[in-house]
């Protein structure tokens, strides 16, 4: 090591508002000695220095006294190699928030008269008079609904929809501003628009609004410090007072209505109310901003004459609109959609959510119109009312503002642009909670969802305080019985909900977190709840299962028809036990790593599995109900006896997909487990056969479409243009993309081996399909890396680990070898050979590159149709001679051409069929040997 091996330090928390005394520290160490090795660190906060003797460099304890409310602290950091010191860090300032009720004078002001149900959204403002010498400002505010703030008619921060949705009767975030750039001696102007937003506005399906009160409420403390260390606090009261502003219409859901006209307001007094200070906590994770703004790219009159507008992504946001010349009383009216139906913008999927923007519009040279409380998830919008074109709009991109960490490429453009979705997809739902869509009357923080999809997301992007504080909520709104919201923030209040899966996301997010960031403290917090929700489930057991009672089952299953998403092939008590093992697993290993005791947990997890093989599972390994997502669980669980069991499960699970023509067989519960279970089965080639299908149902038959984001179906759209006519056709719903962690782990190659990637797994699984592949991912200790390419018989790996990571590497036909931090290079023979000449009906399924072939021949003789229908007639006869195929379908098709096709079959093969077998014709007076 040199003394110039930079350091780059941070903390977990945001540099203002910090929400906790203690926060916890992580650096990253860049250095190009393979034989370097942290073994201490100093810390110095404002010249206290403190030497911590540790080699960890991620999540370490605050060394130092907590911190009091509004303190601040510059710290800088330098490891050691023994006994050589790198140089310091650039210092990193943290910033304590308000830490106790008691620190607000403040209290939640509403209007008296205005800002009704129904009425203009309110501005409260107030007029303060300071002095000169200001040296620092901090602006603490939240709502009841969402604010906006500005001060001497600037806006404050970038935040969007602020404060943001949480369990609003557990929890309210506040957020905190340094306005000491805003201020100015004399009359200085403070105002605050209110939204309805979730407080106020329509949740869920049924309507309802103002889930959480009727009144929205301003709750805002401006603190000042002068040059001669005085302070003033300047809080929320009755003299603050409230007009109309000229948005006189939101809702998340239908839009909002702005009239640009000057009018006149009456001035309102405001009134304190009552409400608890207690709830109020700082945010963990970044907030909602405008992320990015893609231009339009097209703008046509549709076959009705509309004007209509695509931005070539389905995104979340809204549309920026540039007009000139504008008249008084012009009326410009933006209508959202995600997909267009008969060259029509596709409303219906929006089902009662207007998702409507109204304009009404003042005598302007030039205006620039877009909302402030509202968004839409969307890809097209119409425009009536103004004449525009492409470079008039442009679409302004909205999500929560996480850092992006993961990437994933490869040689087939078509898997790439379903990457591609996933990404889009993620960032569109996670809009300050992990919603399900973003543009229909829903956009909940489903359970399940959140619960199969963790581990795609926190590889693609940082959700350690994102998942958090939304897993703060979960325990907040969980039953005092341990049942777990279907959806969180909850505001469906199901009585005792429990749902396998969904209420899994207890013990399963917290679990992940800590998986991917190393994090105990989340575990620790969550504990209590995991336990909750356990103790909950295996307390509506009988005999060891957990049958019966209402479940979502594998939701949305591809057989399901379109106004039963329930009806799924795999059964719903088979997929609730598999559950219950998983999760009082999950729940004993947690009690280990915060050294409580879980043996009951154990006890639990190994009784109920012992339940489910004896319920559940034959002797030979079927599992009841036949469904590859069965099968799945019963493999990756290991919810199977004996090795004989686990071998004819993994069987019976590849005929099916086999039999499927590898068109897609799961919902949501089985998607993100059924390439990983082919492939622990020793059947990679057949999770590549399932992933890469563009057939409908499949994952790339959205991108044959040309989706730009994941399917809440797998045929939203069906072949013909036309929307599902089912209610859940979102075109905006990541579920289904969890296959992203498999393409990460299996694809690349790269995975945790341990806690936030303190070691790493490197091992790809190269196939046929691809010639490379690749995923690199920032991990809490640096950038990992994994790349493979296929090329002259040759295989070429390339890993770079972080500093403080190992990896262990497995070569396709190698030992595993152990490596440190640095790039590493090898190359071996390609593990990819042609596949021989099928001998089986089965093994000729397998053949990806003979299949279509076979499939195209006896679609072309009459006997079937496309892939999919081919592999089901061919399903009976798996253990026959490939030679036999066309023989065999003859005889169930009388009206195909059976002598051609078996002579063209013959051909295809390079072979005859063997000699003095008999095939029986059923066509009448047919038959020969």
């Amino acid at each position: 090591m040199t003394a110039t091996t930079p350091v780059r330090f941070e903390h977990r928390d945001s540099p203002l508002g910090l929400g906790t005394a203690t926060p916890r520290l992580s650096w990253q160490v860049r250095t190009d000695d393979p034989g370097w090795a942290q073994t201490a660190c100093e810390l110095d906060r404002d010249g206290t220095v403190v030497r911590v003797e540790s080699a960890e460099q991620v999540l370490v304890p605050w060394p130092f006294e907590p911190l009091r409310s509004r303190e601040r602290a510059a710290v800088r950091v330098r490891v050691a190699s023994g006994d050589d010191w790198s140089a310091w860090s650039e210092p990193s300032t943290v910033e304590a928030g308000l830490l106790s009720a008691r620190d607000w004078s403040a209290r939640f002001v509403s209007p008296v008269t205005l800002g009704g149900i129904g009425a203009p959204a309110p501005i409260l403002s107030r007029t303060v008079h300071l002095r000169a010498g200001i040296t620092s400002a901090r602006l603490y505010a939240t709502a009841h609904g969402v604010y906006e703030a500005r001060l001497n008619g600037r806006r404050v921060g970038d935040e969007v929809l602020a404060p943001g949705w949480t369990s609003y009767r557990h929890r309210l975030r506040y957020q905190t501003h340094d306005v000491t750039a805003l201020l100015h001696e004399g009359a200085n102007e403070l105002d605050f628009l209110l939204g309805n937003g979730w407080f106020r506005g329509r949740l869920a399906w049924a309507g309802r609004r103002a889930h959480y009160g009727d009144r929205l409420a301003l709750l805002a403390q401006l603190e000042l410090t002068y040059d001669d260390g005085a302070t003033e606090v300047i809080g929320t009261d009755e003299q603050w007072t409230a007009r109309n502003s000229g948005v006189l219409a939101d809702d998340l859901y239908d839009g909002q209505h702005t009239d640009l006209r000057p009018a006149e307001s009456e001035v309102d007094r405001v009134e304190v109310v009552e409400a608890s200070l207690g709830r109020l906590v700082a945010p963990e994770g970044p907030p909602v901003r405008a992320t990015e703004v893609l231009p339009a790219i097209e703008v046509w009159r549709s076959p009705s004459g509309r004007t209509l507008v695509d931005f070539g992504q389905n995104v979340v946001g809204w549309v920026r609109l540039r007009l000139r010349n504008t008249r008084a009383g012009q009326e410009v009216v933006l209508r959202h959609a995600e997909v267009l139906e008969h060259d029509e913008l596709g409303v219906r999927p929006l089902r009662s959510a207007a998702a409507t923007d109204t304009y009404v519009l003042d005598d302007a040279q030039e205006v620039v119109l877009e909302p402030d409380l509202t968004f839409h998830g969307f890809r097209y919008a119409e425009v009536t009312g103004a004449d525009v074109v492409a470079g008039d709009l442009a679409a302004v991109v909205v999500g929560t503002d996480l850092r992006r960490t993961g990437w994933f490429s490869c040689s087939d453009p078509d898997l790439e642009q379903f990457h591609r979705n996933v990404v889009w997809g993620m960032r569109g739902n996670f809009l300050d909670v992990p919603t399900d869509c973003p543009q229909r009357d829903e956009r909940l923080g489903w359970t399940g969802d959140i619960q199969v999809f963790s581990p795609t997301a926190g590889f693609l992007f940082d959700t350690a305080g994102f998942l958090s504080t939304w897993l703060a909520d979960l325990a907040a709104d969980q039953q005092d019985d341990g049942s777990v919201p279907y959806v969180v923030p909850d505001v469906l209040y199901g009585t005792s909900p429990t749902a396998a899966a969904w209420g899994d996301a207890a013990a399963v997010v917290p679990w992940v977190q800590y998986r991917r960031y190393g994090d105990t403290g989340v575990l620790a917090r969550q504990f209590d709840s995991m336990c909750a929700w356990v103790d909950r489930i295996a307390s509506l057991t009988s005999d060891g299962v957990w049958a019966g009672g209402f479940q979502f089952g594998d939701w949305l299953d591809p057989t399901a028809p379109p106004d039963d998403p329930f009806a799924a092939q795999a059964d719903p008590d088979v997929v609730a036990t598999a559950h219950l093992v998983r999760s009082a697993e999950i729940v004993a290993e947690a009690a280990r790593v915060l050294g409580r005791d879980g043996s009951r947990y154990e006890k639990l997890a190994a009784d109920s599995r012992e339940a489910f093989i004896r319920h559940y599972v034959t002797g030979a390994g079927r599992v009841l109900g036949d469904a590859p997502t069965t099968y799945a669980l019963a493999l990756e669980w290991d919810l199977l006896a004996t090795g004989e069991q686990r071998e004819h499960a993994a069987e019976r699970l590849a005929d099916l997909v086999r039999a499927s023509g590898f068109r897609i067989g799961t919902g949501f519960v089985g998607t993100p487990l059924v390439t990983d279970a082919l492939t622990s089965a020793g059947r990679p080639d057949l999770a590549y056969r399932l992933l890469l299908e563009r057939g409908c149902p499949s994952w790339l038959y959205p991108v044959s479409m040309g989706a730009t984001t994941v399917w809440e179906r797998w045929d939203s759209m069906l072949p013909d243009g036309s929307i599902n006519p089912g209610e859940m056709t979102s075109f905006n719903h990541y579920a289904l993309g969890a296959v992203a962690d498999w393409m990460h782990r299996s694809i690349a190659g790269l995975a945790p081996a341990a806690p936030g990637y303190r070691r790493i797994t490197v091992r790809p699984v190269p196939d046929a399909a691809l010639t490379h592949a690749s995923a690199r991912h920032h991990t809490p200790y640096g950038e990992a890396s994994v790349a493979w390419r296929r090329e002259g018989g040759n295989f070429t790996l390339e890993v770079e680990v972080p500093p403080g990571s190992t990896a262990q590497v497995h070569l396709p036909g190698q030992a595993a070898v152990e490596v440190g931090h640095g790039r590493h290079r090898w190359t071996v023979a390609d593990p990819v050979k042609p596949r021989p000449t099928p001998a089986t009906v089965r093994e000729l399924l397998d053949h990806a590159e003979l299949w279509p072939k076979a499939v195209a021949l006896l679609a072309g003789h009459g006997l079937g149709g496309d892939s999919a229908r081919l592999a089901k007639e061919a399903a009976p006869f798996l253990h026959r001679p490939a030679t036999e195929l066309a023989a065999l379908l003859a005889m169930k098709d009388p009206a195909g051409g059976g002598t051609a096709a078996e002579a063209a079959w013959a051909d295809l093969l390079g072979g005859h069929p063997r000699a003095g077998h008999v095939v029986e014709d059923r066509r009448p007076g047919v038959q020969e040997a």
